[in-house]
């Protein structure tokens, strides 16, 4: 399946012949991708192994990594990412909660209305309930899982055009999750928003995407695709995103083990009778017996 979902401009993201390296000396990340999504509301879920670059995909939308290959072209909203970046685009990724300034000792009403909660009051008290976050929490005081709820809050209390998610629901507890996503659904079918989200949580999503989309290693198998499927598709995909995903990331593994008998660096013990440089040192020094 590779049905693309462009119905032609104006598209709210569009890449094409997008391809990126984190360096020059390793494998590309991203390998010739080409897309676009329709203004909202709409709800793109991208499904896909670790380092099948979804996250560097959204980081690339979000402005945070910098393009130079000729000819690559990504937009949102009409306007280039990096040479005339769009308002109204908000990315919220994990790496947040590991930054030492939110994880000082600072009350979230303050931290809340350092970055302008004040000036989103409605919404901020929608998503503090939502959230089931205390403004008298002290952040060095609290979890992962309450730090990644403030930064929701944070994140979402302006409003947004575009908003980009990297697996940022991995710490929330079922409940609130679910909360969020009722929210999320709602906001962006009333204001016309366009959401792109990479997760690998797909118990309770059925519902929430209007499009989902398959990456593996760098491409997209199944460019953004209306959601739900037909009943049952060719390749016997059902309408249930957890067994879609699941078959999806067997294919994946499948085509994997296919590359490294040709090549492929293999994952998973290695099966040399030699011990390695590294067995053999810590052998030597095991005064544990």
């Amino acid at each position: 399946m590779s049905t693309s979902v462009s119905s032609g401009p104006p598209y709210e993201i569009y890449a094409k012949d997008l391809t990126y390296k984190h360096n020059p000396n390793v494998e590309a990340s991203l390998i010739d991708i080409s897309f676009d999504l329709p203004k909202g509301p709409s709800r793109t879920i991208l499904v896909g192994a670790n380092g099948a670059g979804k996250s560097t995909l959204l980081q690339i939308l979000a402005g945070r990594r910098l393009l130079t290959q000729n000819g690559t072209d990504v937009r949102i909203k009409d306007r280039d990412v990096f040479r005339q970046y769009p308002g109204g685009v908000t990315f919220l990724g994990t790496e947040w909660a590991m930054n030492p300034v939110v994880r000082g000792d600072i009350v979230v009403s303050d931290f809340l209305n350092s970055v302008g909660g004040y000036r989103h009051k409605e919404r901020r008290d929608r998503l503090l309930n939502i959230l089931d976050v205390d403004l008298e929490w002290h952040m060095h005081a609290i979890s992962d899982g309450e730090r990644r709820r403030v930064q929701l809050v944070m994140g979402l209390m302006g409003e947004w055009d575009v908003l980009l998610l990297d697996e940022v629901t991995v710490d929330l507890d079922v409940l609130v999750r679910d909360d969020l996503l009722t929210f999320l659904r709602r906001d962006s079918e009333e204001r016309g928003a366009t959401i792109v989200y990479a997760t690998h949580i797909f118990d309770g999503l059925d519902t929430f995407p209007t499009h989902v989309a398959h990456m593996r290693l760098g491409s997209f198998v199944t460019l953004p695709t209306a959601w739900p499927f037909p009943n049952v598709t060719a390749e016997g995909l059902n309408t249930r995103l957890y067994s879609v995903a699941l078959q999806w990331l067997k294919e994946d593994r499948t085509y994997r083990a296919e590359l490294e008998k040709t090549g492929r660096k293999k994952r998973g013990p290695i099966t040399s009778e030699v011990p390695s440089d590294s067995e053999t040192f810590y052998r030597k020094y095991d005064y544990s017996h």
